[in-house]
């Protein structure tokens, strides 16, 4: 069966799952999915990896499964006019131009094995510590976050990567560059490119010109020749060129996924903003066509250039490296719990925290602080403390941290919200969202469309070809709505106490220090992966704290 009105797909590659989608242009409204569970690597302590060649199947395999749920509904494949992208952000792949293979797995955007490469960065700073540097060029601070730094612990650490950049046979990206390369005709013929959202989180890229910038290039002395073509968001780059049922289709949209999410929630004007929960949590908030520089440890970002003569529009940036990933800790790492449903359960069977506050800080804190010495650790234990007290906790920590991200951009720009939009997993926990707005004075809305990622970017490959004609894209109409419960005397207090707990869990580990003391590393050239390597593998030890408390606390724990 044709439909009068065209298709238009979305690959939405994250760090938990490779998703695609199909929307009807003329309503938005999804037509069917396919998702595809993605495994994280663990090396070693704060090392996270993925396989690109995965990645890719991935990708491959969620296409073609839509393309049997469309028949399966008498719907023709061939109606898909466009596809849009989205993906993962900072997460670093470089492959070989010339066998399409990669030359090391791809290194995602919440590992932190670059924290000697930023101390040696920073050195080259006037005074020796600048984290702020190059913030006036770039936007952002110099951080184990962004793929430059990551980038070059490759060039330093990997001989497979310096020999192929040596012989111009390297090819740097994002995911977004990897998959397009690939889907267009890999080693014969693909199309190496990027949009400016993507590019924005390298710390290569110029924020004015939004071009690469020599001197962030030198800086990083990195070689122009790996890089991508850094082009708009919304766009004809290629067309598919693989065996695929989609070949031939136009791939003319691209977003990180927290900019698609941005417009997903149709967040087109200056002072809207909002947060999606997942892996991590990121708050983006639209500043309008010129960018400014945060004073206090915001990112200034691209959020979209709706083609290659319109404006960019640029926002600004809070990123929480840890939200939806402490919730897996719990189940995977410590067993308090059995499922990430279990955790709204237990919240909701206790009033409050009874005083414990936990801070996340897995892989460092991220904004405002950007202290990678920091680690987990929980305050306020006591023999009152249940698992449930723990899971709350959790939870509030998520809260806790977009109040902060919140207060550094009312610092920036002055203007303060009424109202927060929200998306991702976790945003299906009403227990969250209500804390949220408790925690934030002010109301927490979710709106109807969930998938919001991943209709940002069918919305800009569908206006790349003019085909996308909803003219409702822009009205987020709620879902429900959450309105704050909490006294102000209360919110402050407890506000308080988290960033005292905040400062404990500071310079808990120096750079180049390991957990496990002077035992030898794993070979970075051999590139060989590992699953988790068990309770006290896959994060630093630090996390850990009931250890300090005794064993028999947590055994209760467990057995309530």
């Amino acid at each position: 069966m044709r439909r009068s009105s065209p298709l238009i797909g979305a690959i939405d590659q994250g760090t938990s799952s490779t998703r695609f989608f199909v929307f009807a242009g003329d309503t938005g409204e999804v037509l069917t999915y396919h998702q595809i569970p993605m495994p994280r690597l663990y090396p070693q302590d704060g090392w996270v990896e993925q396989d690109p060649m995965h990645i890719l199947r991935t990708v491959e395999e969620a296409m073609e499964k839509v393309v049997d749920n469309l028949e399966a509904m008498n719907i023709d494949y061939k109606d898909i006019q466009a596809l849009g992208v989205t993906n993962q952000r900072e997460t670093t792949v470089v492959w070989d131009k010339e066998t399409g293979q990669p030359l090391y797995n791809a290194i995602l955007w919440l590992d932190t094995r670059t924290a000697e490469t930023v101390e040696t960065m920073l050195r080259k700073t006037p005074g020796g510590k600048n984290k702020d540097y190059l913030r006036a060029w770039c936007g952002l601070p110099i951080a184990t976050y962004f793929s430059a730094v990551k980038l070059r612990w490759l060039l330093d650490h990997s001989d497979r990567v310096r020999a192929a950049v040596e012989e111009e046979r390297a090819l740097f990206g994002t995911v977004d560059s990897w998959l397009i390369w690939n889907l267009t005709g890999g080693a014969k013929g693909g199309v190496h490119v990027t949009d400016v959202t993507n590019a924005s989180r390298t710390m290569l890229l110029n924020i004015d010109t939004l071009q690469w910038d020599r001197r962030l290039t030198d800086f990083f002395d990195i070689p122009d020749q790996i890089l991508p073509t850094v082009k708009s968001s919304s766009e004809v780059y290629g067309v598919v060129s693989n065996a695929g049922r989609l070949r031939g289709v136009p791939i003319c949209g691209i977003l990180g996924d927290q900019q698609a999410a941005l417009v997903g929630q149709g967040c087109f004007q200056r002072g809207q903003a909002k947060n999606t929960y997942g892996t991590g949590c990121f708050l983006l908030y639209n500043i309008g066509s010129h960018p400014i520089i945060s004073e206090h440890g915001l990112l200034t970002t691209v959020a979209y250039k709706m083609g290659p003569n319109a404006a960019p529009v640029y926002a600004l940036e809070g990123s929480v490296a840890i939200a939806g990933a402490c919730i897996s800790w719990l189940e995977n790492q410590m067993g308090l719990i059995s499922s990430s449903k279990e955790v709204e359960v237990l919240a909701s069977s206790v009033r409050d925290t009874a005083g414990v506050y936990f801070v996340p800080a897995f892989s460092g804190l991220f904004c405002p602080y950007w202290e990678s010495s920091a680690r987990g650790t929980i305050c306020g234990l006591s023999q009152f403390t249940t698992k449930a007290h723990i899971c709350r906790a959790a939870l509030e920590a998520v809260c806790f941290q977009t109040k902060e991200l919140l207060e550094a951009i009312h610092s920036d720009c002055g203007i303060t919200l009424d109202r927060l939009q929200v998306d991702g997993g976790m945003s299906t926990n009403s227990v969250l969202l209500q804390m949220q707005a408790d925690i934030l004075g002010f109301p927490v809305v979710k709106p109807s469309m969930h998938e919001t990622t991943a209709l940002g970017a069918a919305y800009m490959a569908g206006k790349a070809l003019h085909i996308w004609t909803n003219s409702s894209e822009e009205d987020s109409t709620p879902m429900d709505t959450y309105i704050p419960t909490l006294s102000e005397p209360e919110r402050d207090y407890r506000m308080s106490k988290w960033k005292d707990a905040v400062q404990r869990s500071m310079n808990w580990m120096r750079p180049g220090e390991s957990v496990r003391g002077p035992a030898a590393r794993r070979d970075a050239n051999s590139n060989i992966m590992h699953e988790g390597e068990g309770l006290f593998g896959s994060f630093p030890l630090g996390t850990y704290i009931f250890v300090s408390i005794g064993m028999v606390i947590v055994s209760e724990l467990l057995d309530r």
